[in-house]
């Protein structure tokens, strides 16, 4: 099934919902609006469309494999990811200085959902690239910058980021891996590290891991844990390759989804001890690995929107194709494609609403992130990075959650055939499993959104934000239309009982945090729900102005449809959602453990 960017939907949010014209004052983004923007989303639709999307399925088919300690990837990715190397898409967003391009992230996340969207597997090994990028351009020396910040922003090399151990998970004060300090600055690594996407591939000419290990002496916990610069080859002065390092791939994971990405356990040190270079200080290298992982969750929360996309697509073509039963309303005498049935078309309103509202949701907080790191005002650079940060939980949290009911129903659309897996229905499903889980589960943003995000200013970010879902509300109303009111109505609702939320957060965090983190999900998810639904509330004003202009009729009408559906049909879902946060907990600790 083809895949098409959806770029006016793109352009339409960085337009008017994250005023991509005010991210284009400041300094270092004077070339970087409307048109630009429209400029490298078509020349990036371009490659996606053309040379990735068609790999998807071939990856699922054929994924990469494993012989000897040697990964191959499906065929076609080698030459699809020299195009991408090859057209400057790595650098996009990263620093000239370092032969990027220096492009804003506002316009840098629609090539991201676009690239995910045609293949997911194929675009985790850019996205991991990116955040050894961020980390060495935060925390690392002169020499490491030097060293690999230019071949890993032109997309030479590659980057990893090794976190995960057997017997750690998630919980990395229990991390084991090993850093001996020697005589020259280096450091010789020894230990076993799991689930490191593309960890070994045969798509570059060096891997760049990132590696958190412990250090002799170091304190106990996550306090004694540091970063590492880890390369499959060694780097000569010359910048040329010199001697293989001791860091091998000893197999790859047999997986539900994402099969053309290869997930590696690699070895360090079995030879001898794997040469590494401290990133920063040591024992902070918690603190420069969330860089990458910030980066990271970000990205995956627009791989949920990404995947969702592609199945709504493949939904509505399949819809339009398939023959089936006749019209409630008799308005064809025979049988007739099932996008005439109520329940396909609610079903697929569903799908779209929920990636329109991600999307907007995501855009507007990418140029939040471009004004907290580049804006000339010190105040403004706060305001918007304290957005920022509360945004980061929901775009990855809510949009992920949203991707999995998204694909299931396109599987649904599709009936018995999307239980097939020759209709393509079921892949979209499989892939988005994983974005719940990796770069932190939903369970691990959302207990972030609780502590640092909510009470630990007692709940203030949240209350700015709720006071300004408020005033587009009366924006709505005072525009006098039904589906402006019907859309305010459904806003407010949704505010006030997020806001009940936030308060029972505040006052219960401390006293009974139990009940607090029982509810976290939830709260995640209604206050996800909440600021996508925000954000179609400000496309509304937007798009019924436009309207009213006469400006693509089709488009704008399209717009608000799908806004009001989402405010009556989703929307709706954040006042239950409130009451099992306030008075649900009690039944969530009621089972004793040994009756489970």
């Amino acid at each position: 099934m083809t895949y098409t960017a959806p770029i006016k939907d793109m352009l339409f949010d960085m337009e008017h919902l994250a005023r991509i014209d005010q991210v284009a004052q400041i300094p270092g983004f004077e070339d970087a609006g409307l048109e630009t923007a429209q400029a490298v989303l078509e020349e990036c639709a371009k490659l996606c469309e053309g040379v990735v999307a068609p790999l998807n399925v071939p990856g699922d088919l054929h994924p990469s494999s494993f012989k000897d300690g040697v990964v191959t990837t499906t065929a076609g990715f080698v030459d699809a990811f020299k195009q991408y190397a090859e057209g400057g898409w790595q650098g996009l967003q990263h620093p000239t200085d370092f032969g990027g391009q220096g492009l804003p992230k506002t316009i840098g996340a629609a090539c991201i959902e676009m690239l995910n969207s045609a293949n997911l597997s194929f675009a985790l090994c850019p996205l991991l690239t990116d955040g050894a990028i961020e980390a060495l351009l935060t925390a690392g020396s002169d020499a490491l910058k030097s060293t690999y910040l230019e071949k890993l922003v032109t997309g030479e090399w590659t980057g990893t980021m090794n976190l995960t151990e057997p017997q750690a998970g998630s919980d990395l004060a229990l991390v084991r891996t090993k850093a001996e300090p020697q005589g020259d600055g280096s450091y010789k690594v020894f230990g076993t590290k799991i689930f490191i996407t593309y960890g070994e591939h045969d798509m570059a000419d060096n891997i760049v891991h990132l590696v958190l290990a412990r250090v002799a002496g170091a304190p106990e916990g996550v306090k004694g844990i540091s970063l590492f610069v880890v390369p499959k080859f060694l780097v000569n002065q010359d910048g040329s390759l010199g001697a293989r390092n001791d860091v091998h791939c000893v197999s790859i994971e047999h997986k539900m989804g994402i099969k053309a990405s290869p997930t590696a356990v690699l070895q360090y040190g079995d030879n001898g001890g794997a040469i590494g270079y401290l990133v920063g200080e040591e024992n902070r290298g918690l603190e420069y690995m969330f860089i990458m992982m910030n980066a990271a969750r970000y990205a995956v929360g627009v791989q949920g929107i990404a995947v969702a996309e592609r199945a709504y697509q493949h939904a509505v073509a399949y819809a339009k194709e398939r023959v089936q039963s006749r019209p409630v309303d008799g308005s064809v005498k025979a049988s007739a494609t099932i996008i005439h049935h109520p329940d396909v078309r609610r079903m697929l309103m569903t799908m779209r609403a929920s990636n329109e509202g991600c999307r907007a949701m995501a855009t507007t907080a990418a140029a939040a992130y471009d004004a907290a790191h580049h804006h000339p005002d010190a105040a403004v650079r706060e305001a918007n990075a304290t957005f920022y940060e509360f945004m980061v939980p929901l775009v990855k949290g809510y949009s992920t959650e949203m991707s999995l009911e998204v694909t299931s129903l396109g599987v649904q659309v599709h009936g018995g055939m999307g239980f097939i897996e020759e209709t393509g229905a079921a892949q979209y499903y499989r892939d988005a499993k994983i974005l719940t889980i990796y770069e932190g589960t939903t369970a691990i943003q959302a207990n972030d959104l609780v502590g640092r995000k909510t009470a630990r200013d007692g709940g203030q970010t949240a209350k700015a934000i709720a006071a300004q879902i408020e005033k587009t509300e009366g924006e709505l109303k005072a525009s006098g239309s039904d589906i402006a009111r019907s859309v305010a109505k459904h806003l407010g609702e949704a505010r006030q009982a997020f806001v009940r939320v936030v308060d029972f957060i505040v006052e219960q965090a401390k006293a009974d945090p139990n009940a607090v983190y029982a509810g976290s999900v939830p709260y995640l998810m209604l206050a996800g729900n909440l600021v996508a639904g925000w954000q179609l509330g400000r496309s509304v004003l937007v798009a019924q102005e436009l309207l009213q202009k006469g400006q693509d009729a089709a488009f704008m009408q399209a717009k608000l449809a799908t806004a009001r559906f989402y405010a009556e049909h989703i929307l709706t879902r954040v006042p239950g959602q409130a009451d099992a946060v306030i008075n649900g907990a009690a039944s969530v600790m009621a089972l004793p453990m040994d009756q489970f």
